[in-house]
């Protein structure tokens, strides 16, 4: 019989589920409306049917664990605490939820540790024992990983880059405080940088053509690309922030190696040439040349459901 892993990344829209081998072959997967299921326990219940659909498919498979991937996930408690954008508030008993129902062993993580974890396992960062996964989507969320272990602190909830400032009494931020790293250097902190060009420059730029409404990082990009003006400025005031935030960043963890990963990070050298010139200009001198920056190696795609079985992968290799 061949081991399999059930990796699970439960979103606030869509959750995604698959059976991942060793070598991080998806051997099948599903994917579950989150929000078709207020209450958890009836959640809990399809993933357990689905995952179990999915094992019938391949009666060659032994089942060895399975990882999640989650919002406000705690990975010492197994627990989802607070987490704004799912249905099911307070503090919800994830994982022993989940092991009542199928009895393997039953690891999880907030949705960046995971996309780190998934880096160290399958894509980039194999062999690396000090790196930082950021995932630039719609927030801005870090995994760090140091000297080989994923950094989780006394509360289990370490590692929040996105929400370090970097621009005293700068722009709003959902978690209610003011300037930080994540309301400038995601997709949607790109696009309230443009919106902001916009509404004080007066040059011309095919951005003006989509309704704010519609306007998406990779819409900007594309302007970028085409040598729209005003969308290099808004994607060089993004990378001077970002490499701001990178660069407190090395401060504390002297990494290998720093990955982007997620929708912003899809800009790819439009966004990685100006980061990498930016950090180079403000990195302490004692860092300089002892790190690279890199787009994830992982498909967007996959790395959700790779991210989350890497952490019973992981678990195995020790």
């Amino acid at each position: 019989m061949n081991e399999i892993v059930a990796g699970i990344d439960v979103g606030g829209t869509n959750t995604l589920l698959g059976l991942v081998d060793e070598q991080g072959k998806i051997h099948a997967d599903e994917t579950i409306i989150t929000t078709d299921y207020p209450e958890v326990t009836d959640f809990i219940k399809a993933l357990a049917v689905s995952i179990n659909k999915m094992l019938d498919a391949h009666e060659n498979m032994t089942l060895i664990g399975i990882g999640i991937g989650a919002p406000n996930a705690n990975f010492y408690k197994g627990t989802i605490e607070l987490a704004a954008n799912l249905t099911w508030k307070g503090l919800i008993p994830f994982a022993d939820m989940v092991r009542k129902e199928i009895d393997v062993p039953v690891l999880m993580t907030n949705d960046a540790n995971a996309a780190a974890m998934g880096e160290m396992i399958f894509g980039g960062a194999r062999g690396m024992k000090n790196f930082i996964v950021l995932t630039l989507g719609t927030g801005l969320g870090s995994g760090i990983v140091i000297n080989g272990q994923m950094l989780y602190g006394h509360t289990g909830f370490a590692g929040e880059l996105g929400h370090s400032v970097i621009v005293p009494e700068g722009r709003d931020c959902g978690c209610g405080r003011k300037g930080c790293l994540e309301t400038y250097a995601s997709a949607t902190g790109l696009v309230r940088t443009v919106l902001y060009l916009l509404s004080e420059k007066r040059g011309n730029s095919i951005l003006r053509d989509i309704v704010p409404g519609e306007l998406t990082s990779k819409m900007v990009a594309e302007a970028a690309a085409n040598n729209d003006l005003l969308a290099l400025e808004a994607m060089d005031y993004t990378a001077d922030k970002l490499a701001s935030g990178i660069v407190n960043a090395l401060a504390f963890s002297s990494p290998e190696a720093v990955f982007l990963f997620g929708g912003l990070a899809n800009a790819g050298d439009m966004l990685l040439e100006p980061v990498r010139k930016y950090v180079d200009m403000k990195v302490l001198p004692v860092f300089k040349n002892t790190f690279r920056i890199e787009l994830s190696s992982i498909p967007e795609n996959n790395a959700a459901i790779l991210g989350a079985s890497a952490l019973v992968w992981n678990e195995r290799s020790l």
